[in-house]
């Protein structure tokens, strides 16, 4: 097999992981490991060549690495582009982080006031 050094456009694994079939494979691979194409098929209700489609975007994008044995095609994840997501997802966590923490500040004062309130009645 030769070596090949290939850059991935973050914007490929975003554009992978949009469809819920593709993100559905990603987890079956995350799952069981590396799979051949065939039992990959299987686990699917759509045609094989549709499935054969979503493994070679998902590739392409660099998420799934393919392996041959012979006739076989074998297929595992490459998390790595991933960072790029997750990169990018880091802000919104923040962002819904100080959120939370402020709904939990305003639920806990109203509940005190609340508990303050009923005791003086």
């Amino acid at each position: 097999m030769r070596s090949q050094t290939v850059t991935h456009s973050p914007d490929a694994a975003f554009r992978a992981i949009a469809d819920p079939t593709r993100r559905a494979l990603l987890d079956l691979l995350r799952t069981e490991g590396s799979l051949a194409a065939g039992h990959t098929a299987q686990s699917f209700a759509i045609s094989r060549p549709a499935v054969s489609k979503h493994l070679r975007i998902l590739r392409d994008a660099g998420l799934i690495r393919e392996r041959r044995e012979g006739r076989h095609r074998f297929y595992e994840v490459d998390a790595q582009p991933l960072a790029a997501v997750d990169k990018w997802l880091e802000s919104y966590r923040v962002f819904w982080k100080r959120k939370l923490t402020g709904l939990k500040t305003f639920v806990e004062r109203e509940h005190a006031r609340e508990a303050k309130s009923r005791k003086r009645d």
